[in-house]
């Protein structure tokens, strides 16, 4: 089964411009690294060249059980396979707030995601001193997780941690460290703190 074919299951055939994108990652894969040696098949490899080459497109969101359906994989086993090639080929997806909103269930905290993460990027750079400002990295998908799953818990929502720290491909302590950080300086955002901290004592990395 080629990349067409699996576009077209997931209706992604009129989209060619992320078939040509996938179509070159997977030859940079077949370059670069053995994909068999992390445990990933050749239509697995396919599926997940589709999802990187879509990621950088908000108007696309990826059918989820579906990809996971044709994948012959656990989702668990899925997005592990996904971080690891990821990591192999050296690129960074987007964490596209729509798709975690549909994925969980919780298509209304999109805009207060939003709102979150734009306020805490202010915040976090506004603590920061000049010369640090640039070289600041807001692109991880830990920051989005960590904001949607903090306006999840204030909406009395719930929402499975360990899935979304799957899903963004992060560590628990890195996830514990941002929700951490982020706490502190959105907390008129994300109310969960009883005191509000002013962002100049927080700590920055």
């Amino acid at each position: 089964m080629d990349i067409s074919d699996i576009a077209k299951k997931l209706g992604l055939s009129d989209s060619k411009h992320i078939i040509r994108k996938a179509a070159e990652l997977r030859r940079l894969c077949d370059v670069q690294f053995d994909s068999s040696a992390i445990g990933v098949g050749e239509i697995c490899k396919a599926i997940i060249c589709l999802e990187i080459a879509a990621s950088g497109w908000e108007e696309v969101i990826f059918d989820r059980p579906t990809v996971i359906k044709l994948s012959g994989m656990s989702e668990k086993a899925y997005n592990r396979s996904l971080n690891a090639m990821q990591n192999g080929l050296g690129v960074k997806t987007k964490l596209d707030i729509r798709e975690l909103g549909i994925r969980f269930g919780c298509v209304r905290l999109i805009p207060f995601v939003q709102k979150g993460l734009s306020l805490y990027k202010d915040r976090f750079l506004a603590a920061l001193p000049t010369s640090r400002r640039t070289s600041a990295d807001f692109t991880r998908p830990v920051f989005t997780a960590v904001a949607f799953y903090l306006c999840a818990k204030k909406h009395k929502l719930k929402i499975d941690k360990l899935k979304l720290i799957e899903v963004c491909g992060t560590s628990e302590s890195e996830f514990f460290s941002v929700s951490t950080s982020m706490k502190d300086l959105c907390h008129d955002v994300f109310g969960i703190l009883k005191e509000k901290k002013d962002p100049k004592d927080v700590k920055v990395n």
